[in-house]
């Protein structure tokens, strides 16, 4: 675990804000929902994504499929994909 040196203190009511500069490396957005873990003595937020989430569109769906390295893209994502990679690269996928 790499230490930043960024210190918060927790409120009256147990919160804690985590500060915009790590919200923007990890793309967490207001009301985006977070995971908290215990891990002996460390309290670990994570954000939460949903088992199945395509990567590109953010649906979990049934049909949805889970490729190389755990991305998951749905039909629509792989769609997007697609075009994206023919437009950026010039070549037929």
């Amino acid at each position: 675990m790499k230490s930043i040196g960024i210190v918060r203190k927790v409120d009256i009511l147990g919160r804690v804000v985590i500060p915009v500069e790590l919200r923007k490396v990890l793309a967490i957005k207001e009301k985006d929902p977070v995971e908290i873990f215990v891990d002996e003595n460390h309290i670990i937020f994570k954000k939460y994504r949903p088992y199945n989430e395509c990567i590109v569109t953010g649906e979990v769906a049934p049909r949805n499929r889970e490729y190389a390295n755990g991305v998951v893209l749905s039909p629509r994502g792989a769609e997007i994909l697609k075009h994206e990679i023919e437009f950026r690269y010039g070549i037929k996928a």
